[in-house]
């Protein structure tokens, strides 16, 4: 009776949720080891780390602060926000939404997230997070959490992790790092000026696989630098599924030490991956991407029609750009030119959708006007595509109209 659900489409249904190993043996031993894999790249012991598959990163990152709170204080489990302090959290203001959404969740509140601010390049100004710090405590309020992201999601920018690190631990607070793929950051040899970014400090990490790595979606995992910590903080002991006294180990029953109990096999995909790519395959994969990403990089450079968002070469995968219509070229910078331009991008990627032939999203940012955000993440894609997306930008763009104040 177990095996209670999906028995029209597959016949071992059972095998494709995993909260018991009597229920899925394979699955939860696959997750076991993979897990173990990912904790000992990020430079954690044998003796310490946990972690679990999640649905999607924003999970992984809502769990992050769910078990950052029960660390430092476990009687909110029984007992609820109202018997806690003011606490609050801090990220950069270059990082995932999700971090503001999982404090609404978590009835933390979304107006005790500290944004802090970035310098240019996306990254967190350290000095800016102490003093925040500091300011919150002489509120009266806890801080608790920061979270450092390797890999942002616009610019694709790396916090400054080590220093980070340093005042976190200085502060006492629980160090999160949300990783664009922490595998690139690690493994890619273009990346190996990254290994600076010491992980094994994190007291957690967001992992997606779903992103560089190519693992279709969903496939997250929060990995947790103290074992135990997901049990605790989410047990609830349901005695017709966790019964202490079964004839095996029961720490591989994980669906307690989980939100949701039972939960879809994201593992297998990413299992199958990497036994047929190896680990040198995902360094390749990856390392195509990133060299895209310098293609482009240069081509931009050397084209009076595009115009870079900042002048420094790419940390990761992303390039942003503006493309400059002949009627903007030789305007001087002020606030009609940026009007007219914050237009041009979301009326070329209008003329791609329409015609069909490509499709790359754009965004402001800041006191940034809308500019493309080209993110490699496709290893088939080609030096040859990236040209050719570039020509198409410029035919699409060059005969765009953008009205005038006057016409308005």
């Amino acid at each position: 009776n177990q095996l209670s659900s999906g028995l029209d489409v597959i016949g071992l249904a059972g095998e494709w949720l995993t909260f018991t190993y009597e229920v899925s043996p394979v699955f939860i031993l696959m997750e076991e080891i993979l897990l173990r894999k990912m904790q000992e790249i990020v430079g954690w012991s044998e003796e310490e780390g946990d972690g679990v598959f999640c649905p999607g990163g924003t999970m992984s990152n809502l769990y992050s602060v769910l078990l950052a709170r029960y660390h430092f204080f476990p009687e909110v489990k029984t007992k609820g926000m109202t018997a806690l302090p003011r606490l609050i959290l801090f990220t950069s203001a270059h990082s995932h939404y999700s971090v503001k959404k999982s404090a609404a969740v978590l009835g933390i509140g979304s107006d005790n997230v500290v944004v802090v601010k970035c310098n240019d390049r996306g990254k967190m100004i350290t000095a800016e997070l102490e003093s925040s710090i500091i300011t919150a405590k002489d509120q009266g309020c806890v801080p608790f959490y920061v979270n450092a992201t390797a890999g942002t999601t616009v610019y694709g920018a790396f916090d400054p992790l080590n220093a980070i690190a340093d005042i976190c631990e200085s502060h006492g607070l629980w160090l999160h790092v949300d990783v664009f793929t922490l595998y690139s950051a690690l493994i890619g040899s273009y990346m190996q000026v990254y290994l600076n970014y010491v992980y094994y400090r994190a007291w957690s990490v967001t992992w997606n696989p779903h992103k560089m790595m190519g693992a279709p979606l969903q496939c997250s995992a929060i990995l947790v630098k103290k074992r135990g910590l997901l049990k605790d903080c989410n047990q609830m002991c349901a005695e017709y599924l966790f019964q202490t006294d079964k004839h095996y180990d029961t720490s591989y029953d994980t669906g307690d030490k989980t939100i949701q109990c039972g939960r879809h096999v994201d593992v297998f995909k990413l299992w199958l991956m990497w036994k047929a790519k190896g680990s040198e395959g995902f360094e390749s994969q990856v390392n195509k991407c990133l060299e895209n990403a310098e293609h482009l990089f240069d081509k931009l450079k050397q084209r009076p029609d595009f115009e870079l968002v900042f002048k420094s070469e790419p940390e990761h995968s992303n390039v942003c750009f503006w493309y400059i219509p002949p009627s903007l070229r030789n305007m001087s910078p002020g606030p009609e030119r940026n009007r007219r331009l914050h237009e041009v991008a979301p009326k070329i990627k209008a003329k791609m959708m329409e015609q069909g032939m490509a499709m790359i999203g754009y965004q402001p940012l800041g006191d940034k006007v809308n500019f493309f955000r080209c993110v490699f993440s496709n290893p088939a894609t080609q030096t040859e595509d990236v040209d050719y997306l570039l020509e198409e930008i410029a035919s699409l763009g060059h005969d765009i109209c953008i009205r005038t104040e006057t016409d308005l």
